[in-house]
């Protein structure tokens, strides 16, 4: 099998792992604070499901234009019994 260019990588420096080391632990860092923002959403954003759930069964959404339809309960997803995540 032939050598190919995208398969050879240079050596890095001690200089550059350490920014490497150093940029991941502030990617973590901002992760963990991202997450508990959204953690702490978790009361509101059930009343928006249940609210933009209300509205498209009652008032309906834009199908084309100014043309609304009305989704019946009968069409509208269950709300899973899971948290929601933050994805890495």
């Amino acid at each position: 099998m032939a050598k190919r260019v995208q398969d050879m990588k240079p050596p890095r420096s001690d200089e550059v792992n350490i920014w490497i080391k150093r940029n991941i632990a502030e990617q973590k860092k901002r992760y963990r604070a991202i997450f508990k923002e959204i953690d702490a959403l978790a009361p509101k954003r059930a009343k928006w499901y249940r609210k933009f759930l209300k509205d498209v069964s009652t008032t309906g959404t834009n199908v084309n234009g100014d043309t609304k339809r009305i989704i019946p309960k009968s069409e509208l997803p269950v709300q899973p019994k899971r948290k929601d995540r933050v994805v890495w």
